[in-house]
């Protein structure tokens, strides 16, 4: 989640002294960190938490963003968090878990208080109460980062995270239905890691995630010559072991017919509904909301498998690979363009 290389790259200056990155999607600036604001940094927790996660580094001015690093006072304050009480508060304000860390990076003999902000397992987090003197936040309200800004969230996010939640559990459903199809439920029981029990009845073999298998050594009842350290599943009595895994493959969607704009097309219908937005903001936009990594709104149009399987093993995109765009990703940026 923190990553100090990270850090020390946005608080990268020009010849001016000037920072050379803005503000974004996953990075936050403000000038000094003070107690008082929380309720206003919380609302950049939750906003981050329900994104892909992000920093909040303090020390750096307003206008211009000029890394000055924090002042004693603020420094003091910042290495003084009780992160109990900070981890207490989050809790009680928001619904989920909002993973978080504190640091102070030394960079040029300047300090900065950076809070990393995790992305949550579990979305939308929710605010549960009114906090602070102006209700920075409020009762039943979303908050997500879009750019460089925090915002309530727009309805297609909403409905992208909430689409998202119920085909992970529609998904763990069905991948548990499927194992136990293959067996027959008349030979299948199922193992409850919560519980620490096994539900058999008169069934003979268990279900058990991959995940969970890879990290088990199987052992008889009188037999400990596991390995140490090794996590262990105790049995009494047989079982059959288990060749292999099938995997089910996936047909690919035909994405251009789910994503059918070029980025020029996007460009010149937003050009069509906002005059005065340039093709320049219209990249901008997409480059700070980082549209073209996100599935609601862009996909990569790979030139061949090869491009595709190299994307997949390294994470980085081939030369030449195009973006494609659905209709969404217009209305993303005419809702977002400020002229």
């Amino acid at each position: 989640m923190f990553d100090e290389k990270e850090i020390i790259e946005l608080l990268r200056t020009r010849d001016n002294g000037i920072l050379y990155h803005r503000e974004g999607q996953t990075v936050e600036f403000k000038e000094q960190y003070n107690f008082a604001g929380l309720a206003d940094y919380f609302r950049d927790f939750a906003a981050f938490a329900n994104n892909k996660g992000g920093y909040l580094i303090y020390g750096v001015t307003d206008v211009p963003r000029t890394p000055t690093g924090l002042s004693k006072s603020s420094y003091n304050q910042f290495e003084k968090i009780d992160p109990e009480r900070i981890s207490g508060f989050l809790l009680d304000i928001f619904s989920g878990k909002i993973d978080w860390e504190q640091h102070i990076v030394e960079h040029n003999s300047l300090n900065f208080g950076v809070f990393a902000i995790g992305e949550a397992k579990t979305k939308p987090i929710i605010a549960k109460k009114d906090e602070g003197k102006e209700q920075h936040i409020k009762n039943g309200e979303i908050y997500f980062r879009y750019g460089g800004r925090t915002q309530k969230i727009r309805f297609p996010e909403l409905e992208a995270i909430i689409n998202k939640r119920i085909e992970l559990h529609t998904s763990s459903w069905m991948d548990l239905m499927s194992k136990i199809a293959k067996t027959g439920p008349e030979n299948a029981a199922i193992l409850d890691t919560e519980k620490g029990v096994i539900e058999k009845g008169e069934n003979k073999i268990m279900v058990i995630d991959e995940e969970l298998i890879n990290k088990l050594s199987f052992i008889k009842e009188g037999e400990f010559n596991e390995k140490e350290g090794a996590t262990t599943l105790k049995l009494i009595g047989d079982i059959k072991p288990i060749d292999k895994v099938e995997v089910i493959k996936k047909v690919k969607e035909d994405l251009i017919k789910r994503y059918p704009l070029t980025s020029i097309q996007v460009a010149d219908m937003v050009k069509k509904i906002l005059p005065k937005c340039s093709r320049n903001e219209v990249w901008r936009i997409i480059k700070d909301n980082d549209l073209k990594n996100n599935f609601d709104y862009s996909a990569y149009n790979f030139r061949s498998k090869k491009h595709e399987d190299e994307y997949k093993k390294t994470g980085k995109i081939p030369n030449g690979t195009a973006s494609i765009f659905k209709q969404e990703a217009v209305d993303f940026i005419c809702n977002i363009w400020h002229g």
